[in-house]
Protein backbone atom coordinates (compact mmCIF):
# COMPACT_ATOMS: atom_id res chain seq x y z
CA UNK A 1 0.00 0.00 0.00
CA UNK A 2 1.20 3.58 -0.92
CA UNK A 3 2.13 5.41 1.84
CA UNK A 4 -0.77 8.15 3.19
CA UNK A 5 -0.45 11.84 1.97
CA UNK A 6 0.09 14.41 4.14
CA UNK A 7 -2.37 17.78 4.19
CA UNK A 8 0.73 20.24 2.41
CA UNK A 9 1.87 17.73 0.63
CA UNK A 10 2.54 19.24 -3.52
CA UNK A 11 0.91 16.78 -5.85
CA UNK A 12 2.47 16.84 -9.76
CA UNK A 13 0.56 14.82 -12.15
CA UNK A 14 2.22 14.53 -15.41
CA UNK A 15 0.41 13.13 -18.61
CA UNK A 16 2.59 11.44 -21.45
CA UNK A 17 1.74 10.73 -24.64
CA UNK A 18 3.91 8.27 -26.48
CA UNK A 19 5.48 9.08 -29.75
CA UNK A 20 4.40 6.13 -32.70
CA UNK A 21 7.75 5.62 -34.21
CA UNK A 22 8.32 3.95 -30.86
CA UNK A 23 6.29 1.52 -32.05
CA UNK A 24 8.33 0.74 -34.74
CA UNK A 25 11.93 0.16 -33.30
CA UNK A 26 12.84 -3.18 -32.65
CA UNK A 27 11.42 -5.87 -29.90
CA UNK A 28 14.75 -5.86 -27.65
CA UNK A 29 14.81 -2.15 -28.37
CA UNK A 30 11.53 -1.30 -27.37
CA UNK A 31 11.22 -4.03 -24.05
CA UNK A 32 15.20 -2.44 -23.09
CA UNK A 33 13.59 1.14 -22.86
CA UNK A 34 10.83 -0.01 -20.66
CA UNK A 35 12.25 -1.43 -18.43
CA UNK A 36 14.94 1.29 -17.80
CA UNK A 37 12.07 3.59 -17.42
CA UNK A 38 10.34 1.28 -15.04
CA UNK A 39 13.56 0.95 -12.78
CA UNK A 40 14.02 4.52 -12.39
CA UNK A 41 10.49 5.31 -11.28
CA UNK A 42 11.00 2.13 -9.05
CA UNK A 43 14.19 3.51 -7.40
CA UNK A 44 12.99 6.99 -6.90
CA UNK A 45 12.88 7.52 -3.19
CA UNK A 46 10.46 6.23 -0.85
CA UNK A 47 9.14 9.72 0.46
CA UNK A 48 8.66 10.88 -3.40
CA UNK A 49 6.35 7.58 -3.99
CA UNK A 50 4.88 7.72 -8.15
CA UNK A 51 1.56 6.70 -8.52
CA UNK A 52 1.16 5.07 -12.41
CA UNK A 53 -2.07 5.14 -14.46
CA UNK A 54 -2.94 4.39 -17.76
CA UNK A 55 -5.17 6.35 -20.31
CA UNK A 56 -4.34 4.63 -23.85
CA UNK A 57 -7.82 3.28 -23.72
CA UNK A 58 -9.61 6.14 -22.43
CA UNK A 59 -7.57 9.09 -24.23
CA UNK A 60 -6.71 10.07 -27.65
CA UNK A 61 -4.23 12.88 -26.71
CA UNK A 62 -1.97 10.88 -23.13
CA UNK A 63 -1.01 7.27 -22.43
CA UNK A 64 0.34 7.48 -19.28
CA UNK A 65 -0.49 9.64 -15.97
CA UNK A 66 2.68 9.60 -13.31
CA UNK A 67 1.16 11.22 -9.78
CA UNK A 68 3.71 12.06 -7.42
CA UNK A 69 3.79 13.90 -4.39
CA UNK A 70 6.54 15.85 -2.60
CA UNK A 71 6.84 18.25 0.46
CA UNK A 72 9.30 19.64 -1.35
CA UNK A 73 8.83 21.34 -4.55
CA UNK A 74 12.37 20.89 -5.95
CA UNK A 75 11.59 17.21 -5.88
CA UNK A 76 9.87 17.22 -8.82
CA UNK A 77 12.52 18.56 -10.92
CA UNK A 78 14.71 15.78 -9.81
CA UNK A 79 12.61 12.98 -10.90
CA UNK A 80 12.16 15.33 -14.25
CA UNK A 81 15.75 14.61 -14.57
CA UNK A 82 16.42 11.23 -13.93
CA UNK A 83 13.20 10.21 -16.37
CA UNK A 84 14.54 12.79 -19.16
CA UNK A 85 18.06 10.41 -19.42
CA UNK A 86 15.82 7.51 -20.39
CA UNK A 87 15.66 5.81 -23.56
CA UNK A 88 12.19 5.82 -23.55
CA UNK A 89 12.07 9.87 -22.75
CA UNK A 90 13.05 10.67 -25.91
CA UNK A 91 9.79 9.01 -27.30
CA UNK A 92 7.43 10.89 -24.63
CA UNK A 93 6.02 14.11 -25.27
CA UNK A 94 4.18 15.87 -21.76
CA UNK A 95 0.74 16.71 -23.00
CA UNK A 96 -0.84 18.25 -19.71
CA UNK A 97 1.35 18.99 -16.08
CA UNK A 98 -0.68 19.98 -13.37
CA UNK A 99 0.93 21.47 -10.02
CA UNK A 100 -1.27 21.67 -7.00
CA UNK A 101 -0.87 21.57 -2.89
CA UNK A 102 -3.22 19.22 -0.83
CA UNK A 103 -5.18 20.64 2.10
CA UNK A 104 -8.36 20.22 4.02
CA UNK A 105 -11.82 21.88 2.28
CA UNK A 106 -12.48 25.46 3.75
CA UNK A 107 -15.92 24.51 4.03
CA UNK A 108 -17.93 22.78 6.80
CA UNK A 109 -19.32 18.78 6.45
CA UNK A 110 -16.82 18.92 2.80
CA UNK A 111 -16.04 15.92 0.89
CA UNK A 112 -12.61 13.67 0.75
CA UNK A 113 -10.02 14.77 3.15
CA UNK A 114 -6.26 15.31 1.17
CA UNK A 115 -5.58 11.88 1.00
CA UNK A 116 -5.67 9.18 -2.49
CA UNK A 117 -6.59 6.02 -1.66
CA UNK A 118 -4.97 2.84 -3.55
CA UNK A 119 -7.95 0.71 -3.02
CA UNK A 120 -9.94 2.60 -5.84
CA UNK A 121 -8.98 1.36 -9.20
CA UNK A 122 -10.25 4.33 -11.39
CA UNK A 123 -9.04 8.31 -10.73
CA UNK A 124 -10.82 10.92 -12.85
CA UNK A 125 -9.29 14.28 -12.83
CA UNK A 126 -9.68 17.53 -14.20
CA UNK A 127 -8.51 21.51 -13.46
CA UNK A 128 -11.28 23.77 -12.05
CA UNK A 129 -11.34 27.54 -12.50
CA UNK A 130 -14.02 29.61 -10.80
CA UNK A 131 -15.50 32.60 -12.43
CA UNK A 132 -14.44 35.84 -10.24
CA UNK A 133 -18.15 36.39 -9.11
CA UNK A 134 -17.55 32.85 -6.90
CA UNK A 135 -14.87 34.98 -4.64
CA UNK A 136 -17.36 38.05 -4.66
CA UNK A 137 -19.93 35.77 -2.50
CA UNK A 138 -19.45 35.86 1.21
CA UNK A 139 -18.30 32.74 2.91
CA UNK A 140 -22.20 31.78 4.30
CA UNK A 141 -23.06 31.84 0.93
CA UNK A 142 -21.05 29.84 -0.51
CA UNK A 143 -20.94 27.59 1.92
CA UNK A 144 -25.06 27.31 1.15
CA UNK A 145 -23.94 26.05 -2.14
CA UNK A 146 -21.34 24.10 -0.94
CA UNK A 147 -23.74 22.01 0.98
CA UNK A 148 -25.65 21.25 -1.99
CA UNK A 149 -22.25 19.76 -3.58
CA UNK A 150 -22.01 17.76 -0.47
CA UNK A 151 -25.75 16.97 -0.12
CA UNK A 152 -25.63 15.30 -3.50
CA UNK A 153 -21.77 13.79 -3.40
CA UNK A 154 -23.07 11.87 -0.23
CA UNK A 155 -25.60 9.87 -2.34
CA UNK A 156 -22.42 8.78 -3.99
CA UNK A 157 -20.72 6.51 -1.48
CA UNK A 158 -18.68 4.74 -4.49
CA UNK A 159 -17.40 8.30 -5.30
CA UNK A 160 -14.61 9.72 -3.26
CA UNK A 161 -13.63 13.58 -3.87
CA UNK A 162 -10.31 14.67 -3.88
CA UNK A 163 -9.67 18.42 -4.06
CA UNK A 164 -5.85 20.19 -4.59
CA UNK A 165 -5.01 23.82 -4.36
CA UNK A 166 -3.26 25.36 -7.68
CA UNK A 167 -3.57 29.04 -6.53
CA UNK A 168 -0.46 31.18 -7.61
CA UNK A 169 1.48 28.44 -8.36
CA UNK A 170 0.02 27.14 -11.51
CA UNK A 171 -2.75 28.15 -14.07
CA UNK A 172 -5.70 26.65 -12.73
CA UNK A 173 -7.68 27.63 -9.15
CA UNK A 174 -7.96 23.43 -8.56
CA UNK A 175 -7.31 19.94 -9.28
CA UNK A 176 -10.10 18.00 -8.67
CA UNK A 177 -9.87 14.13 -8.32
CA UNK A 178 -12.23 11.65 -8.16
CA UNK A 179 -11.50 8.11 -7.43
CA UNK A 180 -13.86 5.25 -7.89
CA UNK A 181 -14.48 1.21 -8.92
CA UNK A 182 -17.66 2.03 -10.82
CA UNK A 183 -17.36 5.46 -13.38
CA UNK A 184 -20.85 4.87 -14.20
CA UNK A 185 -21.72 6.32 -10.33
CA UNK A 186 -19.60 9.26 -11.25
CA UNK A 187 -21.76 9.82 -14.39
CA UNK A 188 -24.90 10.58 -12.57
CA UNK A 189 -23.37 12.06 -10.13
CA UNK A 190 -21.96 15.04 -12.54
CA UNK A 191 -25.51 14.94 -14.07
CA UNK A 192 -26.79 15.93 -10.75
CA UNK A 193 -24.68 18.87 -9.80
CA UNK A 194 -24.79 20.39 -13.06
CA UNK A 195 -28.53 21.20 -11.75
CA UNK A 196 -27.21 23.34 -8.93
CA UNK A 197 -26.55 27.17 -8.82
CA UNK A 198 -23.10 26.42 -7.61
CA UNK A 199 -22.24 25.47 -10.87
CA UNK A 200 -22.71 28.78 -12.60
CA UNK A 201 -20.02 30.11 -10.92
CA UNK A 202 -17.51 27.68 -12.67
CA UNK A 203 -15.40 29.22 -15.64
CA UNK A 204 -13.50 25.84 -16.33
CA UNK A 205 -13.68 22.38 -15.55
CA UNK A 206 -11.81 20.61 -18.68
CA UNK A 207 -9.69 18.57 -19.98
CA UNK A 208 -11.42 15.48 -18.16
CA UNK A 209 -8.89 12.78 -17.57
CA UNK A 210 -10.42 8.95 -17.16
CA UNK A 211 -7.16 7.19 -16.09
CA UNK A 212 -7.02 3.10 -15.11
CA UNK A 213 -4.47 2.55 -12.02
CA UNK A 214 -1.97 -0.03 -12.23
CA UNK A 215 1.57 -0.70 -11.75
CA UNK A 216 4.43 1.21 -13.90
CA UNK A 217 5.16 -2.20 -15.91
CA UNK A 218 1.90 -2.77 -16.85
CA UNK A 219 1.15 1.06 -18.03
CA UNK A 220 4.57 0.71 -20.39
CA UNK A 221 3.31 -2.59 -21.89
CA UNK A 222 0.15 -1.21 -22.54
CA UNK A 223 2.19 1.38 -25.29
CA UNK A 224 3.19 -1.11 -27.14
Amino acid sequence: MAPSLLEGEYSKLNFYKLDKTWRRLPEDEKKASKQEFASVVAELPSELPITTYGLTGTRADCDILLAQQSMELAAFDETARRLNHTHLAGYLDQSYSYLAVRRKTQYKHGGGGPELNDAYKYLIVYPMVKKREWYQLSQDERQQMMNDHFRIGHKYPSVKINTTYSFGLDDQEFVVGFETDEPRDFVSLVMELREIPGGFYTERETPVFACVRMGIEEALDALG
